[in-house]
């Protein structure tokens, strides 16, 4: 396993619900969670991947993501197994919106 921790500056998500939980860690895909962060224009991720050596591309998705979705002010927790970057990119969005009370 490898361990891989960001921080991307993002617009302020408006949070509506409670921590919320996504997706299941299994071959080729992917948990999320997302919590409530201190830096309201922050979003600190921490990664944990069976697939070493792709932090790079972590970083790219992730940042991508940061830039298109209001994400500051939380702080995302990602245990992998393998995902692509179109499931991380969709797991993200819909954990996002579940945290947002469904309302993206």
């Amino acid at each position: 396993m490898e361990t891989l921790d960001f921080r991307f500056d993002s617009k302020p998500v408006p949070r509506a619900a409670d921590p919320a939980l996504c997706g299941v860690v299994g071959s080729g895909n992917l948990e999320i969670l997302v919590k409530p962060g201190i830096e309201p224009e922050v979003c600190r991720v921490r990664i944990k991947t069976s697939a070493r050596g792709f932090g790079e591309t972590w970083q790219a998705v992730i940042g991508s993501f940061a830039v298109s979705h209001a994400a500051g002010g939380t702080v995302i927790a990602i245990n992998d197994m393998g995902a692509t970057p179109a499931v991380v990119t969709l797991r993200l969005a819909q954990a996002l919106a579940e945290y947002q009370g469904g309302a993206q």
